[in-house]
């Protein structure tokens, strides 16, 4: 503990015996460290708070959902802080002169994206944050620049919202139309270019009507049909040329000498003629008039033979059933002949259609081709024709009522008190390092030079042992010129905090003529 005593007492005695040198190092960083301070400009922060809320009339099919909501806060966001906007207010608020060259705007508009910010703390509630520190105006001149700077972005984008909202609707609208009359053409072409295809290859597209493919089916099943229909038609025929083979051509009729004579032989001719017919019509012995008949031909026959052959004379007549079987032999001949004819017609188109269905493959390529073109084609154009409805909507909307309604909550503020620099803190912080630089660069002084403040030291350097040691001894001038230089020294180091002090005084003035 004593060894540390010693040393604090030694290195204060150092410092002591260098004051000078402090009180000039103290001197030299605060007046540099006060100056750059001094060139550093004050910043003045304005801030003002707005709601913005987008008119709901439209019908909930046609309300944003939450994403709508985050597209339209980005969308007032990038508004407000757009160049065309900075570069108005750059010009209302004097930054740039209405004749200013491009590069001077530039850099005046970069200047001011750079410092504007635009906060969303809460749905539809817009912080406007602007910090002005341009070095050639005074104080006063930057607080009322960063007011008027908030105060001309929410009124620019207020008359931007109401005079650009119908505007907006209409130029949307003329690019929708533009868009949809070049897709309209483009999908009127592909149509065409489809019909053209399908109608040069009809028949071979599959799964068309006119198909090879469907048509081959259709062919083949009604090929099906007409056999079994031949088959059932020879058939038929083949049944009717037997009948008509046991048919006689002719009949023999009995010929009548007086009246009622062969009554009963004209009856079983009659009887025999029906009996012709009902089996050239198909009828069976089983069936009951057949029976029938069959039983009264036989009562006939028994009849007419007891009639003898008196009075009577027999002649050949034209069998009435054969005629009729011979009809019916005819139309049943024409109808096979008639499916043998359609069976070979049949045939051969299947021939034909087998070969065009190599055609099909590639037919069929090309026709999907076509068709997916046109599929995207029409989805792109009724994409485009339900964005125009929407459009035209939201332009009646906003043309019959506000479509964005601006809301200043809180009014651009005017600022007081400097947001930065910190300039009474600085200022004391560069007293501070002053002095600790002062007092650092006399101690180091003292390490350099081989002095030595007390006997131990002196005798732990030689190793030599020290027999004592002499105290300054001064007279009454030397202890005048010592007083004297005291109260220089007292002045130097007064002056310092004076210094500070007044350049706290004008800080505070300065803030003042701000207020």
């Amino acid at each position: 503990m004593n060894s540390i005593y010693e040393e604090l007492r030694i290195a204060l005695y150092g410092i002591w015996q260098r004051r000078w040198l402090a009180l000039a190092v103290a001197w030299g960083v605060a007046l540099v460290g006060w100056l750059l301070i001094a060139m550093v400009p004050n910043e003045y922060e304005s801030r003002a708070r707005m709601r913005v809320d987008v008119n709901t009339v439209l019908p909930s099919a046609t309300q944003s959902d939450k994403s709508e909501q985050l597209r339209q806060i980005d969308g007032v966001k990038q508004t407000l802080t757009s160049a065309r906007n900075l570069e108005k207010v750059a010009i209302s608020t004097g930054l740039v002169q209405s004749g200013a060259g491009d590069r001077e705007k530039a850099d005046k508009i970069a200047m001011l994206q750079k410092n504007v910010s635009i906060n969303v703390p809460e749905d539809n509630i817009f912080q406007i944050r602007a910090i002005m520190s341009v070095g050639s105006m005074s104080d006063a001149e930057n607080a009322k620049l960063a007011t008027a700077v908030v105060d001309n972005l929410i009124s620019i984008f207020r008359d931007e919202q109401i005079r650009g909202g119908m505007s907006n609707s209409k130029e949307s609208l003329r690019f929708l139309d533009e868009q949809l009359a070049a897709r309209e053409k483009e999908l009127r072409e592909a149509e065409a270019a489809r019909v053209a295809f399908e109608t040069k290859n009809f028949g071979v597209l599959p799964g068309s009507t006119g198909s090879a493919s469907s048509r081959l089916a259709t062919a083949r099943s009604e090929l099906s049909q007409i056999d079994t229909q031949l088959v059932s038609a020879q058939a038929s025929l083949a049944a009717l040329n037997g009948q008509l083979s046991s048919t006689p051509q002719t009949v023999s009729m009995p010929g009548l000498s007086g009246v009622g004579g062969g009554f009963a032989r004209q009856q079983l001719s009659q009887a025999q003629s029906e009996l012709s017919g009902m089996r050239a019509r198909g009828l069976t012995d089983a069936h009951p008039d057949v029976q029938a008949l069959r039983n009264q031909i036989a009562s006939l026959q028994a009849q007419a033979s007891r009639e003898g052959s008196s009075g009577t004379g027999m002649i050949q007549s034209p069998n009435p059933a054969y005629a009729q079987l011979r009809s019916m032999q005819a139309e049943r001949s024409a109808a096979v002949v008639g499916y043998q004819q359609r069976k070979a017609q049949l045939q051969a188109e299947i021939t034909a259609m087998t070969a065009q269905q190599n055609l099909e493959p590639a037919a069929a390529a090309e026709n999907e081709r076509l068709t997916r073109n046109y599929d995207v084609l029409k989805q792109k154009y009724d994409e485009l024709a339900a964005q125009r409805e929407q459009v035209r909507l939201k332009g009646d909307v906003e043309t019959e009522t506000d479509a964005v309604r601006v809301e200043v909550l809180d009014p651009p503020s005017k600022p007081r008190v400097p947001i930065a620099p910190n300039r009474p803190l600085l200022l004391a912080m560069v007293l501070f390092a002053a002095l600790g630089a002062g007092a650092a660069s006399a101690f180091a002084l003292g390490h350099l030079q081989t002095t030595y403040a007390t006997p131990g030291r002196l005798e732990k350097a030689s190793g030599l042992p020290v027999i004592g040691s002499v105290s300054a001894v001064t007279n009454d001038a030397e202890r005048v010129d010592a007083r004297k230089k005291l109260v220089w020294l007292a002045g130097g180091f007064a002056g310092l905090a004076g210094m500070f002090l007044l350049l706290l005084a004008v800080e505070f003035v300065q803030r003042g003529l701000v207020a």
